[in-house]
């Protein structure tokens, strides 16, 4: 799929993975349209982005919304697609995380992780689709992580979502195929965002290796949709997780099982309760 003269949508499109991927999207010469819920770091990444435009015709709109809620997403690229036209490529970026014990995570960690991973990354493809499928063309990018092919310790409420959205695009990749439409799911390890933290767009370090560049995910991103590839990473620890991780389950469950062990060990209630890094 070409990318020059498309308009592409993304989710969590103000900062990380949804930013990163949103410059190199304008540098094949498409139109990109952002989504996210602070009006006000909309606004500013649209200013960084303008001078990157280099053809005309080529546009950046943004839309507030909060993609926990149907009906404020599918609105929000109801909008889009009247400013910037039908949407050719939607990158679900959105997301978050929050890692602890699982006894220590109330309740409501569990629901607000699910409704802004999984359920932010459905609304919108749910909004997306019906046009797409209408035009018998299309590319939808989800956003995984390689902590949806193996858990750790420590990230019981996020894994599951990350898990989730692998499921949904393994499940949509042959439905969708027959309108025409690529599927696309990535599987981040740790990203260096610009602030200087850990994050998949908002997930914490999670490997024991070194934070990728959120740049180097969106170099891999562009790529997989170039080339219409299912799965997409842009490591070799990832790469590797996606091809062996259920062959090597027992393997890497003796290394996840360490941290559980040293943390056995310590000192309990009044220490520090923070998960030690693990591979997810």
């Amino acid at each position: 799929m070409r990318l020059l003269n498309k308009h592409v949508i993304i989710t969590g499109g103000s900062s990380g993975i949804g930013f990163a991927t949103a410059q190199r999207i304008l540098a094949r010469g498409a139109s990109v349209s952002l989504i996210a819920r602070n009006r006000i770091r909309l606004v500013e990444a649209a200013e960084r982005l303008q001078p990157l435009i280099n053809r005309a015709g080529q546009r950046i709109e943004i839309a507030t919304a909060d993609v926990r809620v149907r009906h404020d997403v599918s609105q929000a690229i109801a909008d889009l697609i009247q400013r910037a036209g039908p949407c050719d490529v939607l990158i679900a970026a959105a997301g978050g995380v929050q890692a602890g014990p699982f006894q220590q995570l109330d309740d409501q960690v569990f629901r607000d992780l699910m409704d802004l991973n999984y359920f932010g990354t459905l609304h919108a493809i749910r909004a997306v689709v019906p046009h797409m499928q209408n035009r018998r063309v299309g590319s939808i990018v989800a956003i995984s992580s390689v902590a949806g092919l193996v858990g750790a310790f420590g990230y019981s409420a996020y894994t599951p979502t990350k898990f989730a959205i692998r499921g949904l695009m393994e499940v949509l990749r042959p439905e969708l195929k027959a309108y025409n439409i690529t599927t696309s799911v990535v599987y981040p390890s740790d990203i260096q965002t610009e602030v200087g933290q850990t994050s998949s767009n908002g997930d914490s370090s999670l490997s024991n290796q070194q934070p990728i560049n959120a740049d180097r995910i969106a170099q891999a991103i562009v790529r997989g949709i170039l080339k219409r590839r299912f799965i997409i990473t842009a490591d070799a620890q990832s790469s590797w997780l996606v091809r062996v991780g259920n062959l090597a389950a027992p393997i890497l469950n003796r290394f996840f099982d360490r941290p559980v062990k040293r943390s056995q060990q310590q000192p309990k209630p009044h220490e520090d309760n923070t998960p030690p890094t693990g591979l997810v």
